[in-house]
């Protein structure tokens, strides 16, 4: 059983209230995904995120094929942290933690994904030449379109 990490961090310059106000509520999820990925909320994203959550979704991560994908919000300390876990979706494990800290001018947000992918070999074949890529692009553009909403970090 292979599991895999995914690791990004950002620094922005804004409060770690303002943040947290943005990426705690799960209907900016859409804001920060490509275009291509058809996401789109079905429900459980109607107040402020809590532990307990479940959100659904609809995206189409690759080849057009439209994917449900349930997650539950497992863990939350406010303007701290936050889990994500899916309950129904694309992968084996998906455990997304995020946090929030507080830094000289700004915040660092960080993002550790533990995933695992279905179909034993043929998932271990396929996530170097499809999985990992279309992360790391999803991840790039997040990047992009945060700084395009608050602001380059510079210190």
């Amino acid at each position: 059983m292979k599991i895999y990490t995914l690791h990004a961090k950002q620094n922005l310059p804004i409060s770690k209230k303002e943040a947290w106000e943005f990426l705690s509520n799960p209907k900016n999820l859409k804001t920060i995904t490509p275009d291509y990925m058809g996401f789109n909320i079905l429900s459980g994203a109607d107040r402020p995120m809590f532990a307990g959550q479940i959100i659904q979704y609809i995206v189409t991560p690759v080849l057009g094929i439209k994917t449900k994908w349930v997650t539950e919000i497992t863990h939350s300390k406010n303007e701290a942290y936050f889990v994500d876990e899916q309950r129904f979706g694309p992968y084996s494990l998906w455990h997304h933690k995020h946090f929030i800290k507080e830094i000289e001018g700004g915040v660092e947000m960080e993002d550790i994904i533990d995933y695992k992918l279905p179909f034993g070999f043929l998932g271990r074949l396929l996530h170097p030449i499809l999985v990992q890529p279309k992360l790391k692009e999803i991840f790039d553009y997040r990047k992009e379109k945060l700084e395009e909403l608050f602001g380059t970090y510079t210190i």
